[in-house]
């Protein structure tokens, strides 16, 4: 209930009268049935821009330490996510990545629509990273088509760090489903799992225009701490 109050009453209207999202491609979400959305993260105000367009209800995966931050802020965003239908997703480790799949692949077998960033955190720079295999995993055993999404626009928006976001039109781009019924089977392959991720990474690549870089996200991140612990100057990595 709170979240149609969020999405149709509160939060919804509001988010649509300050950043007029140029929406295309709508069409592409399935009417009904289980589908996956998978979209690039650019910025916190993904969480919040995507659900408000999209007719149906979506949930989220969502990283565990929105529900366990401390004091008066960290309740009200756990209330909010909570109440909001997300799911906390535990990112240490393999055995946490498991528990996320099955988390996912539940909302699938409800026949429900289900977010996912396959980078698996937001960009720091606005560059697009490499996807994590969950999203293969979860598509090819719930047998469900994968709707590419790009968020445009958000990055400058609300940039990592930037507490409230700049008022700025932003475009929110969704690409055909992808259809890997061809995979049937092969859900276990790891080549099988790479390829079917790069072809989605590819495909909101293509809806983006973002630089890619060909690491994950969470290295790269790793690798620019270290190196500015030590006073080293990280290199850009070149499409």
């Amino acid at each position: 209930m709170f979240y149609y109050v969020l999405k149709y009453v509160v939060l919804g209207p509001l988010l649509r009268l300050l950043f007029r999202p140029r929406i295309e491609g709508l069409e592409h979400i399935p009417a009904d049935g289980a589908a996956i959305v998978a979209g690039n993260h650019l910025s916190f105000s993904d969480h919040f821009l995507m659900p408000a367009i999209i007719r149906r209800r979506i949930t989220f995966l969502a990283k565990a330490e929105y529900f366990t931050g401390p004091g008066v802020k960290g309740r009200l965003t756990a209330a909010f996510f909570r109440s909001a239908g997300q799911i906390p997703v535990d990112r240490s480790g393999k055995e946490a990545g498991q528990a996320a799949i099955r988390e996912g692949l539940g909302v699938l077998g409800r026949g429900e629509l289900l977010g996912i960033y396959p980078e698996g955190t937001r960009s720091h720079d606005g560059r697009l990273y490499k996807g994590k295999v969950g999203v293969a995993v979860m598509a090819l055993r719930a047998r469900v088509p994968v709707v590419p999404c790009a968020m445009v626009g958000t990055f400058e928006v609300q940039p990592p760090g930037q507490k409230l976001p700049k008022i700025k039109r932003v475009t929110i781009r969704f690409g055909e489903p992808l259809d890997f019924s061809r995979y049937e089977g092969l859900e276990d392959e790891k080549s099988v799992l790479r390829a079917v991720t790069d072809e989605i990474m590819y495909e909101i690549l293509a809806l983006s225009r973002q630089e890619y870089v060909d690491e994950y996200a969470a290295t790269v991140k790793a690798e620019e701490a270290a190196a500015q612990k030590q006073g080293r100057r990280f290199p850009r990595l070149r499409r």
